[in-house]
């Protein structure tokens, strides 16, 4: 049995991925390289003659993968975060299968009346009691917690906020900065958890000292861009279990294990606009800022007029009432001291260079250092140098220029030659002056 348990772990693809094995009838536990291991049931590898062989069917029980690098005891109490989507469903199962004693916690963001109806939402009642079901059918206490002042201060006014003074914010990051893994984390702990759980697409990887971020194994469902902000001692705490994992995989668990929300569309935009109109939020939390003024060229020629900045975004081309010029204007800049929209030719939307504020280094550096950085989360990420500075500041300077650089989003850093996450931070607007 011993030399069984020695061929076992050599296979890279059992002691990284944690994935069921049938060997000739036998039922075999290894400890891998990251995490406990249980081998039996349906198999996605088989192992005949010393030689490894794909069973050659594509669903196959896979909730016996490890739930993290870093080996929490049997038993161990891990709350499972439930948005009541299929991600944090499937995490809470996987958790349930390895043995750990899952707590299964939703967020209640906003009043009952008021939740989000359209398709494709989250967060909204109905999440609320698919997540509850979820958790009967798993057989895990499952409850809801009224998050809805700290996520209206945290997340909604911030939005708001953000677009007054002439930014483009991202309030998935803040909700998971401020909200869920601040707040949250905390609850976890008093309720007696040794690490808190979410359905997040990225990567935690033990290190020499401590965890790192990575990518996750799947760029289309990486999730990485949006947890820049996680703290080194929050990320100690927090696991991922679908890092490894693509969609087909956790919805093809979902279904096997017949949750009732196994076909769920994924969340889409952003989960507090029910309408998919985030300037009606604004101006409802913030009906001061819709201040109209003046659209103008970089030189300052007034080309028209608009009814308030939050209506634009960097970038931006539709809806800005200009037509009759020799070639499409773009939105360059919002200036939100002089409320003006300026606007220019795609060639003025290239930016080499942007300065950060607030960044959160998960890999410290005192010194200029190569890098891969995101300014967008759908981009990939691109080559560029980056300057720590003083009071949690940095400089950014690609290698090539990136289009419609906006303030308000993030910048993100990742290594040279890899997955990790070193950190990232909040690209800043460049003062305005008062117009005369």
């Amino acid at each position: 049995m011993r030399a069984l348990t020695q061929e076992i772990k050599a296979i890279p693809t059992l002691t990284r991925f944690g994935r069921v094995a049938r060997i000739e009838g036998l039922s075999v536990e290894v400890t891998g390289a990251q995490g406990a291991v249980s081998l039996g049931g349906q198999c996605l590898i088989s192992i005949q003659n010393n030689k490894t062989i794909s069973c050659g069917f594509p669903v196959a029980v896979l909730y016996d993968r490890p739930m993290s690098e870093s080996v929490l005891k049997p038993g161990s109490r891990v709350v499972a975060a439930m948005s009541g989507g299929v991600d944090s469903s499937v995490t809470a199962a996987l958790l349930k299968k390895q043995g750990y004693d899952v707590v299964g916690i939703t967020l209640q963001l906003y009043p009952e009346d008021k939740t989000p109806a359209r398709k494709g939402a989250c967060c909204a009642g109905a999440d609320i009691y698919d997540a509850k079901r979820v958790a009967q059918r798993l057989g895990i206490p499952h409850y809801v917690l009224d998050y809805e002042s700290r996520f209206r201060k945290a997340v909604i006014e911030d939005f708001a906020d953000s677009y007054a003074r002439g930014e483009t914010p991202i309030p998935c990051v803040r909700c998971n900065q401020n909200v869920k893994f601040a707040e949250l984390l905390d609850t976890a702990r008093e309720l007696g958890a040794e690490a808190m759980a979410t359905g997040h697409y990225v990567r935690r990887v033990e290190g020499d000292e401590r965890a790192q971020l990575h990518a996750a194994a799947d760029p289309v469902r990486d999730q990485s861009y949006f947890l820049f902000a996680t703290t080194q001692d929050q990320l100690d705490y927090l696991r991922f279990p679908l890092g490894d994992m693509d969609k087909r995989e956790v919805r093809a668990i979902a279904a096997e294990l017949a949750l009732v929300n196994a076909a769920k569309p994924d969340s889409q935009d952003i989960c507090f606009v029910p309408s998919g109109h985030y300037s009606s939020i604004v101006d409802r939390v913030r009906p001061d800022a819709a201040r109209p003024g003046d659209i103008v060229d970089a030189s300052g020629t007034v080309l028209g007029r608009h009814d308030g900045i939050t209506h634009f975004t960097v970038g931006q081309r539709k809806g800005l009432g200009l037509s009759g010029n020799e070639e499409p204007l773009f939105v360059l800049k919002l200036d939100a001291v002089n409320a003006r929209v300026v606007v220019g030719p795609r060639s003025a939307l290239g930016s080499s260079t942007m300065l950060l504020k607030d960044v959160n280094w998960l890999v410290a550096h005192d010194a200029p250092f190569e890098a891969r950085v995101k300014v967008r989360s759908m981009r990939p990420p691109v080559a560029a140098t980056v300057t720590p500075l003083a009071d949690g500041a940095a400089r950014v300077d690609l290698m090539a220029a990136e289009d419609a650089i906006a303030p308000g989003q993030a910048c993100v850093f990742y290594g040279a030659e890899d997955s990790r996450v070193l950190g990232g931070g909040w690209i800043k607007a460049e003062a305005a002056p008062v117009a005369n």
